[in-house]
């Protein structure tokens, strides 16, 4: 068997199209991941679902009348942007769960993943929530989220295959800073803070395959994707236009791999070393991928041509350096 990418850090601003190549990759035969893009079938994990229950707990907590933990509002920014440090906290323990196939077994879904996001938060030198909540109203909002927590242990135990052998996992998270802001971005914004977050496991193994728009094309891409009747949905979810100005107008992934010692690297500085992370890009600045969402079926075979090739070209550059 060909050699394959162990990890796969799937970047770029909301709507970008990063859910979508991922569902295309999803979709592959295990020949044609191997043979076109270097990778094995892929395991994913996103830290998306994460964002959906933080603002499920706001807005339980905002119906009891009590406030807001995560969000000032519901489409406001983090009232402390250390979460997005929290998230990549909550990736890595993924991460790690998934390599072990580490089960869980709570009494309560819904106290064990705030609580677990509460763990997460500290471990960046955040703030605890949850546990500092009345014991009453944990009670009460627990109660109404358990059945979404619950279903989310089990898709993230679902996740798990029976063997990680000729596997690619794929990790897909999208980091920015506020539109006019000058580079480099002030942590904990952009990439440059996040990805020196991750664990030294998946630093050591990881490439970038950064989908290329510009923040306007996000913008446009995002309110064209939105449903509001499915606001938990990894391809249909709208991020807030105040979000979208405030946290994602604008990348430091141009500004990373331009200034990084190594040509074709983003340079991380974490745990005591330097890591230079190869990437590559697939321009999707003229929309690619938005038909990729329909079932697969409908797809036009020269649209999925065209992402075929963008994609096999950025993984041939990136294969060159780390494979």
């Amino acid at each position: 068997m060909n050699k394959v990418f162990d990890t796969v850090l799937l970047l770029a601003l909301p709507a970008s199209g990063k859910s979508e190549v991922r569902r295309f990759l999803d979709l592959q035969t295990p020949e044609a991941c191997r043979n076109d893009f270097h990778m094995g079938p892929t395991v994913q994990l996103d830290d998306f679902p994460y964002v959906h229950m933080m603002r499920r707990l706001d807005d339980e907590l905002a119906k009891l009348g009590s406030p807001r933990v995560f969000f000032a509002a519901g489409d406001r920014p983090f009232i402390n942007p250390i979460d997005w440090g929290t998230l990549i906290s909550l990736i890595n323990e993924d991460y790690d769960d998934l390599l072990h196939s580490r089960v869980s077994n709570p009494a309560s879904a819904a106290k064990h993943l705030y609580e677990r996001i509460d763990r997460a938060s500290e471990e960046v030198g955040g703030p605890v929530r949850f546990l500092n909540l009345d014991e009453k109203i944990k009670n009460k909002v627990c109660a109404v989220l358990e059945k979404e927590a619950a279903a989310f242990l089990k898709d993230k135990h679902a996740n798990y295959p029976k063997s990680l052998d000729g596997k690619t996992k794929v990790i897909e998270f999208a980091r920015g800073g506020a539109h006019g802001s000058s580079m480099p971005l002030s942590k904990p914004f952009g990439y440059e803070y996040s990805l020196a977050c991750l664990s030294e496991e998946i630093l050591e193994k990881a490439v970038i395959l950064y989908i290329w728009v510009t923040p306007e094309e996000s913008r446009r891409k995002n309110e064209a994707r939105n449903d509001p009747n499915d606001p938990g949905s990894i391809l249909h979810h709208g991020v807030p236009i105040e979000v979208m100005m405030n946290d994602y107008g604008c990348d430091d992934m141009d500004y990373l791999e331009k200034n990084s010692e190594k040509p074709g690297t983003v340079a991380v500085k974490a745990h005591g070393k330097t890591y230079f992370l190869p990437i590559a890009r697939f321009d999707n600045r003229v929309d690619k991928t938005s038909f990729l969402r329909a079932d697969k079926k409908l797809w036009d075979s020269k649209a999925e041509a065209d992402v075929r090739g963008g994609i096999k070209s950025a993984m041939d550059k990136l294969a060159k350096f780390a494979l």
